[in-house]
């Protein structure tokens, strides 16, 4: 743990959580020459940060030791709050067990902020959650102690909109939406952001940029939902959707791909689309159907999956009981180690209901893996990866990696279901 800020010490930011958002965002404000002063309850990432090392898939350990050559450090002790001219809060915001938004990380974020709040202090909300928690839920803790928001100190919300792996878009050439809890405080959100972000767009309030952000994944969450859903009844019919889709995103216009799978993962589509959802049930009394609609869809995937298993071992007189069953690729993300949220959890547990013996391979995650923290030693690693695609029944790739030669392990395959259309369809393998 590094030691906290000295007396007098002041920081341009420090930033709360140094996840997958909180630590490119650093990263980002650094390169800029900007003071920064990372804060985790994590004491193992806290230590291995201080020591060079990254727990994110978007920097590497080199990237790290620039952070700390330019002067940013990270810590456990909050001390470092009552030294900051902004705070942004990168904290995450999963759902509870009823679906709605679980926001005790936000809460003892914001009342440590709260216990050090100093007049002049600009604070930024960036976890994603529902319309009016900033000036419902956090505005109130900051000004329990007597200062008062857009008057004494500044208030806004900001989205994160990072895309974990993307090799273009990155924090400073992504444009940020800024909404504050007045024009003041939208201004001084911006005046930080501009410093290191190439556009910054303001919005009207705090409610219009949460909003925002949860518009952007309700978009994606449903039209994932409609392809998954085109994908059983073009099944059904004898129709190759991946084609079908290739030959439609041909137009320049009025159209944009998306594509089908096993099911949907990562934080933004399972879960920030269902805060809104949540939000509107709870407020106004009825239902945001297309949300509900596409949860359900994508929700049941992984049991299409499964039972497209059992059709394709049914062609060689096999049950999926007692079968041999391979997953490759266990992220939830192409070409990332990240499994939050990953369709390889449900898809497991299914496979295991239904009698299979399951194994995984995955190049990208390491002694760790969320498949062994939930079935635990029912789902085993395999580390010979031809060995094992060969002794397979069936091989499901779930995530396609670029270190997979995919035809070549369909070829060495008994039978290959591709859950992302990459594989040449052929007489043992087939596309969802």
């Amino acid at each position: 743990m590094s030691e906290a800020s000295p007396a007098g010490c002041r920081h341009d930011a420090v930033v709360v959580g140094l996840g997958y958002v909180g630590l490119p965002l650093a990263q980002a404000a650094v390169r800029a020459g900007l003071d920064v002063v990372g804060l985790d309850t994590s004491e193992p990432v806290v230590t291995a940060l201080s020591e060079g090392r990254s727990h994110v898939d978007d920097l590497t350990d080199d990237d790290v030791a620039a952070m700390l050559s330019a002067g940013f450090s990270a810590t456990t002790d909050p001390a470092c709050l009552g030294h900051a001219d902004v705070v942004v809060v990168c904290v995450p915001t999963p759902l509870g067990r009823d679906g709605a938004p679980d926001l005790t990380s936000v809460l003892h974020a914001v009342g440590a902020v709260a216990d050090r709040l100093r007049p002049g202090t600009v604070v930024v909300l960036e976890s994603t959650t529902y319309p009016g928690t900033t000036d419902e839920v956090v505005r109130p803790l900051l000004e329990a102690g007597g200062l008062r928001a857009g008057v004494d100190f500044h208030l806004a919300f900001s989205p994160e909109r990072v895309d974990p792996g993307n090799p273009v878009h990155g924090i400073a050439n992504t444009p940020k939406v800024v909404g504050g809890y007045t024009p003041g405080c939208t201004r001084a959100a911006c005046a930080f952001y501009g410093r290191f972000v190439e556009t910054v767009v303001p919005t009207s309030g705090t409610r219009e940029a949460e909003t925002a952000k949860l518009l952007e994944n309700t978009y994606r969450h449903i039209n994932i939902a409609l392809v998954n859903e085109m994908a059983r009844f073009c099944h059904d019919l004898g129709i190759d959707l991946w084609d079908v889709i290739a030959a439609a995103r041909t137009k320049p216009f009025g159209f944009q791909a998306f594509y089908p799978g096993p099911g949907v993962g990562g934080h933004c589509i399972p879960i920030d689309p269902n805060y809104l959802s949540h939000n509107v049930r709870t407020r106004l009394g009825y239902p945001f159907r297309f949300v509900e609609l596409a949860q359900e869809i994508n929700a049941s995937m992984p049991a299409y999956v499964v039972r497209r298993a059992q059709d394709a071992l049914n062609e060689d007189a096999a049950a999926l009981r007692g079968a041999r069953v391979l997953l490759l690729g266990i992220t939830y993300k192409a070409d990332i180690a990240d499994q939050r949220e990953s369709p390889a959890v449900p898809v497991a547990r299914r496979l295991l209901e239904q009698g299979a013996c399951v194994s995984f391979h995955d190049p990208l995650v390491g002694w760790w893996s969320e498949l062994e923290v939930e079935l635990g030693d029912a789902a085993a690693s395999v580390v010979d990866l031809r060995r094992a695609v060969e002794a397979a029944d069936l091989v499901v790739l779930l995530q396609h990696h670029r270190s997979y030669a995919v035809d070549d392990l369909a070829a060495r395959s008994r039978r290959f279901l591709d859950t992302r259309g990459v594989v040449t369809p052929g007489e043992r393998s087939e596309r969802l």
